[in-house]
């Protein structure tokens, strides 16, 4: 679907435009992307294989939910709609907790520019792997690794299909934030 999308300034604020996605990655226009990372109290962590379909990373293993802040909403208000939308999880605004913005700017061989701002979220998983149901046009599978699991993925970041090896160190921050969590 082509949704309106808020463009921003490469500093992250809003510019008072919009325009649809497409537009957006053809141009590259600065924008903003709504993460959660999900997380069990017994150190798993939610890892989501993005869609065969999708024209960016397809079927790669990567964060537990993502989707892009829609044109007037508010970020919060994108992460909870995604995590429904994507994994049919119900959460409120007190199960996230904000963690950062996240500067991602690439381009693709496919010809999309991606400026994103992840405003990245992390939320505790209370409910078991079972009863999340992926939304096929946007994630192929679901799966639960731990955090030394997810320590050796970083260790090989990029290899197996997992992750997006220029935003290690977002990874990274990502995995030390949930560490103290599960303390």
């Amino acid at each position: 679907m082509d949704e309106y999308i808020d463009i921003v300034t490469e500093d992250g604020k809003l510019t008072g435009r919009k325009t649809l996605k497409s537009d957006i990655h053809t141009n590259g226009y600065f924008h903003n992307t709504a993460h959660v990372w999900l997380y069990t109290k017994k150190g798993d962590l939610l890892l989501a294989q993005r869609a065969a379909s999708k024209s960016i990373c397809p079927l790669l293993w990567d964060v537990s939910v993502a989707g892009h802040v829609d044109a007037g909403e508010l970020i919060i208000h994108a992460a909870l709609r995604e995590v429904k939308e994507e994994i049919s999880l119900d959460l409120t605004a007190n199960d996230l907790q904000k963690i950062g913005v996240f500067e991602c700017f690439q381009s693709y061989p496919n010809g999309i520019v991606d400026n994103e701002f992840h405003h990245t979220f992390i939320a505790e998983l209370k409910v078991p792997l079972a009863n999340l149901i992926p939304q096929k046009s946007e994630v192929e599978a679901l799966k639960l690794v731990s955090l030394d699991e997810f320590k050796n993925i970083l260790l090989h970041i990029g290899e197996n299909n997992h992750l997006v090896a220029s935003n290690k160190s977002y990874y990274e921050f990502v995995l030390k934030t949930i560490m103290e969590q599960v303390k």
